[in-house]
């Protein structure tokens, strides 16, 4: 609103950012998240891909092998952060928080993998602060 409210300005409407706000609500615009809905555009081959890796994930599993997927997650903040959504507390003593999120420096960051092992039809997350992705999903495997 703020940058509409500034090129109406350059082009000779003085306007505030809260009319802008109000205009734009008046006209059915409101605040939205995206939405992630859009696919891109697909190797010839993709299709051909995943039945491949079904094919072999059968054939392992009717022989009794093992068969994982890992998976990396998104990199945390470790510390006081914020983090989204809500937890019950007694009224007016919300938990405090650092008021940036910056990395702490001697926390760093939690780097969870995902582990689905398709035989036992069980998962897992493990937590590691390994900056070596590689090896850190090498780590995960020799675990499970």
């Amino acid at each position: 609103m703020r940058r509409l409210a500034e090129e109406l300005g350059n082009e000779g409407h003085r306007v505030s950012r809260t009319v802008v706000g109000q205009l734009l609500y008046e006209m059915g615009y409101s605040l939205q998240a995206n939405a992630k809905t859009l696919e891109g555009t697909h190797h010839p081959d993709r299709n051909a891909q995943f039945e491949h890796i079904n094919r072999e994930v059968q054939a392992r599993l009717a022989q009794r092998q093992p068969v994982i997927s890992v998976d990396t997650k998104k990199k945390e903040l470790i510390g006081a952060c914020k983090n989204p959504g809500q937890t019950w507390r007694a009224k007016g003593q919300p938990e405090a928080v650092n008021v940036d999120d910056f990395i702490d420096q001697e926390l760093g960051r939690a780097n969870p993998y995902g582990v689905y092992d398709w035989g036992a039809d069980a998962g897992w997350v493990s937590v590691g602060t390994d900056h070596d992705t590689a090896a850190f999903a090498v780590q995960t495997i020799r675990r499970w």
